[in-house]
């Protein structure tokens, strides 16, 4: 692990008006898009035809504070960066999502939940205050309770359309060097939904504190709640570069890994996606270099196979079309039970992904309401379709269940809404307002666009 050092402030501003000439050198009307090093995003897009900004320059720590407990961060630090960095003063922050190379400024534009958001929420909710690139050419900065209040509020779950974070302020939180974990049986959905409530309002369990909860389903009478808890020491560690993590979950009652290890231990191999290419064969895995046994190259080979619809096509020409199901359903948890069931019923996949989550702070465009316990049901793997069913059939029969049980979708992913439907469920009335206050030109492309019809 190298820690990269601190950017200065100096550089930073040399950094942002780079960026803002170079946006204003463009044609005004032109789209613009980002130019980046990484993307986590599993939506096959459109060639773009317009302008690119460079922003792989803005990707850096700026400041940590032990005594306040925060962070000065550019938008495209990924949390890899981010989190070596605050380790090293014994910090992290709340919520430090599951894959090296997310930055953090699409953690808070796109979302995402991880094993402490039961208690620590989604990435915005340890942010404080925002500098932002508009549509408009402007850089803003924005917090909760300044004159541009409505935009930090509506950054989370905007994916880009109505600004780009440069710099964020982050709350940290106190990390010990080791993480404790437990696995716990539950031999049904309702005795797993049980569980949780208990070690969530409890915050402990059998007299151990709980810092982290997340959980796996494998089928309806076999599922895991994992606890993690900080701990100063270990009496051993795994290494889930070698043996593949989640079949520890099946085989092992308590595990120990380094904070820095338990962090990604889902990147190693995309949850299980790696398996997809043959990685939990031991001479393969022992074969492919450990540098890109990570969610990044995963997630590239995916969208390599899927790009153009070349893969698609050598299926159907077998006889074995196919459909990617690649998603995550944020869903209130007494209505987990039920979303299994269907899920079991009408879609099939296993393993399955629980995390528990919880809103801190309100968010525009993603409207669950705060301090409400919802579950993060994540699952991704190709599905063959059946004669006469459409290319979309089961991920619209989960969008719709998905709105059913009152839950609500991240867009990562693929989406397959009309937009009479998007925009019901993503902001509507309210979003025009913002886009029209911050991107009057539409320099960005709208959400619905940029989501769901992948411009």
């Amino acid at each position: 692990m190298t820690i990269r050092p601190l950017a200065t402030m100096a550089e930073h501003r040399r950094a942002v008006d780079r960026l803002l000439d170079r946006f204003h050198s463009l044609p005004p009307g032109q789209p613009v898009r980002l130019a980046k090093r990484s993307s986590n995003l599993y939506r096959p897009r459109q060639r773009h035809r317009g302008a690119t900004l460079d922003v792989r320059g803005l990707d850096r720590v700026l400041s940590i504070d032990p005594a306040t407990r925060t962070a000065e961060v550019e938008g495209m630090a990924t949390y890899e960066t981010i989190a070596d960095a605050t380790l090293a003063a014994g910090l992290l922050p709340s919520v430090v999502l599951d894959c090296k190379t997310i930055t953090i400024g699409g953690g808070v534009a796109g979302t995402g939940a991880e094993s402490s958001s039961f208690r620590g929420g989604l990435p915005h909710d340890s942010v404080t205050e925002m500098d932002i690139l508009t549509g408009d050419g402007r850089i803003l900065t924005a917090t909760g309770d300044n004159e541009y209040a409505d935009l930090f509020r509506a950054m989370p779950h905007s994916y880009g359309s109505l600004g780009y974070a440069v710099r964020l302020r982050v709350r940290l939180e106190p990390a010990k060097p080791y993480v404790r974990l437990r696995y716990v049986r539950a031999y049904s959905t309702d005795e797993w939904v049980a569980q949780l409530r208990r070690v969530d309002a409890d915050r402990e369990f059998e007299g151990a504190p709980v810092d982290f909860i997340d959980g796996v389903y494998f089928a309806p009478s076999e599922l895991y709640l994992v606890l993690g808890t900080f701990s100063d020491t270990a009496p051993y560690v795994s290494d889930y570069v070698r043996g593949i993590y989640y079949r520890a979950i099946r085989t092992r009652r308590e595990d120990y890994l380094t904070t820095r290890d338990y962090l990604w231990r889902w990147d190693t191999d995309l949850y299980w996606t790696s398996s997809l290419f043959g990685l939990e064969n031991p001479i393969l895995r022992r074969l492919w270099p450990s540098r890109f046994r990570n969610a990044e190259t995963f997630r590239r080979l995916q969208m390599w196979f899927r790009s153009g619809g070349a893969t698609d096509r050598v299926w159907a020409a077998l006889g074995r079309p196919v459909e990617w199901v690649l998603q995550d359903a944020d869903l209130p948890v007494e209505t987990v039970p039920e979303f299994l069931e269907f899920f079991r019923r009408e879609v099939g996949i296993s393993p399955v992904w629980l995390c528990p989550m919880r809103l801190r702070e309100p968010a525009t465009l993603y409207p669950i309401a705060p301090g409400r316990l919802f579950v993060s049901v994540g699952f991704w793997w190709p599905l063959r379709l059946r004669p006469g069913q459409a290319a979309d059939h089961h991920n619209r029969l989960i969008e719709a269940e998905i709105t059913e049980l009152g839950g609500h979708k991240p867009l990562y992913s693929t989406a397959h809404y009309t937009e009479d439907e998007f925009w019901e469920q993503y902001g509507g009335d309210a979003y025009w307002k913002l886009k029209a206050a911050y991107d009057p030109g539409g320099r960005f492309p709208d959400l619905y666009a940029k989501c769901v019809r992948g411009r």
